[in-house]
């Protein structure tokens, strides 16, 4: 076993370029995530209270506004329902989970497995499977927005990601 060949070395660069991908979109995904979360609260929230509002302004004989307040509290949670807000924001946070396990495995691999229980071909094994779940995670998980990803990559930049072990 030649740890230091130069097929472990292009491994090594995959598995870093995996990692990378992954801690970028992982942490889009988590953005998005808590973007769709507020987006739940700031519909959902107005929404319960004006239908609160609305009944207890047709208790008190308050008609016009309480056709107001129903109709927007009508409107609101019409929104919740065609944008699932809640919806998204987990399912964002699930592919967020995802990409960081994945992120975790490959730099496991790369930093201790790889050196003690691979030869060159059972590294390319392993490799191709990171890749293959890298891209099936790619091709199922939700689209982020430019934005969420932008905020990721400033996060990663002043280091969110980056384990106090590594800093040193």
């Amino acid at each position: 076993m030649t740890t230091d060949s130069e097929t472990m070395k292009a491994i090594r660069t995959e598995l870093s370029r995996i990692e990378e991908d992954c801690i970028h979109s992982g942490k889009a995904q988590f953005n998005a995530a808590v973007r769709w979360g507020h987006y739940h609260l700031w519909l959902g929230l107005p929404s319960a209270i004006l239908s609160a509002a609305a009944g207890a302004a047709f208790i008190k004989s308050h008609g016009e506004i309480a056709g107001a307040m129903t109709m927007l509290a009508a409107l609101l949670t019409s929104l919740m329902t065609f944008l699932k807000p809640s919806e998204r924001a987990s399912a964002h946070k699930t592919a967020g989970d995802q990409y960081l396990a994945l992120r975790n495995d490959a730099r496991v691999f790369r930093e201790i497995r790889i050196d003690h229980t691979c030869d060159d071909q059972a590294a390319i094994d392993s490799m191709d499977e990171f890749t293959k779940r890298r891209n099936e995670l790619n091709q199922a998980s939700a689209p982020f927005s430019r934005k969420d990803f932008e905020k990721a990559r400033a996060g990663i930049e002043v280091g969110e990601a980056t384990h106090q072990v590594d800093k040193e």
